[in-house]
């Protein structure tokens, strides 16, 4: 994950638990303000929930722990081997953003996919 992501995802976060600890403590105080404490929680809501299943583009789950820089389109980096595990399919889309061709690698044992750029 880069700098500039990993600052936007605690922003958010930070943002959402604020907004919802805010809308809460106007409700449960009732009187005119609870109204805009309850879009506050929703807010507050919704922006910890993306942060929770926010992911970059097509990448996998271990790219992401381990902080690699993402490929071309958002994909696996070109720089390191695909794991040895993962099959090249005949399966690839055109990614809409970049419009690289992604091509679909696939673990048969886990049904695991993961993308990468084609020339």
């Amino acid at each position: 994950m880069s700098a500039g992501l990993g600052i936007v995802r605690v922003l958010m976060a930070f943002v959402g638990a604020l907004g919802l600890l805010v809308g809460l403590a106007l409700i449960v105080s009732g009187g005119p303000e609870a109204f805009g404490g309850l879009w506050l929680v929703a807010t507050g809501g919704i922006l910890l929930i993306g942060v929770a299943l926010e992911r970059l583009r097509y990448r996998s789950e271990q790219a992401d722990r381990v902080g690699a820089p993402p490929g071309p389109g958002g994909g696996e980096s070109l720089d390191s081997p695909m794991e040895p595990r993962f099959r090249r399919t005949g399966e690839f889309f055109e990614d809409p953003t970049s419009r690289l061709r992604m091509r679909v690698w696939l673990d048969p044992t886990t049904g695991e996919r993961r993308y990468r750029a084609e020339g």
